[in-house]
């Protein structure tokens, strides 16, 4: 942690220290994003997916040949604990739902939304809206495609609440998700996530 301080500040790594995120989902995106987060610092991170890792999901998200099969959120938090031993991991082996979100997402200072189900996206924006006003939540729309990267963006919906990716491209009309570009997006949602912790925030 000394030297994530002397690449940040103290005043700032302290701010990512004693921070909580949660992520949700745990597939092209929500892996990036923990793995950016935990890279930069960030004191602990709640992991939650109910999903196991598949052959088809080597190509874009954070895993391995030999976890296949292993739950989403025990081969994400074996692997952050290779690259950022600091970082305090909960994992939470479930679907999100709108009777439990509230439950599972109430400690968090911010979270991410990085569910790949538009129905699923929609329940926990509007879950987390309504029933966690003061949690800062990053969501996600549009990263699909061979699209140029200069249309993924970030912008802030409410005062709590920013959006990132392109905003149309959609999986059912495109080649699908190209690692790169989930990337990107699963980028600007943990960059977004760092700068509301060191105070900046979007216009």
């Amino acid at each position: 942690m000394d030297a994530l301080a002397v690449r940040h500040g103290a005043e700032l790594q302290r701010r990512f220290s004693e921070a909580t995120v949660a992520v949700c989902g745990l597939g092209g995106l929500g892996s990036n994003i923990a793995i950016a987060l935990a890279r930069a610092g960030v004191g602990k991170l709640v992991l939650i997916d109910f999903d196991k890792v598949d052959i088809t999901n080597l190509h874009r998200q954070q895993y391995k040949a030999s976890q296949i099969g292993q739950y989403k959120t025990e081969a994400l938090a074996e692997n952050l604990s290779e690259i950022a031993p600091y970082t305090d991991i909960k994992t939470v082996t479930a679907k999100l739902t709108e009777d439990n979100l509230a439950d599972l997402l109430k400690d968090a200072d911010i979270i991410c939304e990085a569910l790949d189900n538009a129905e699923a996206k929609a329940m926990l924006v509007n879950g987390v809206l309504e029933r966690l006003p003061e949690c800062f939540l990053v969501a996600a729309s549009g990263m699909a495609g061979m699209d140029t990267p200069n249309t993924i963006k970030t912008r802030k919906i409410g005062k709590q609440f920013y959006l990132c990716g392109d905003e149309v491209s959609d999986v059912e009309n495109t080649i699908g998700l190209v690692a790169s570009r989930v990337m990107l997006c699963a980028a600007h949602q943990a960059q977004t996530v760092l700068r509301i912790l060191a105070g900046e925030y979007e216009v």
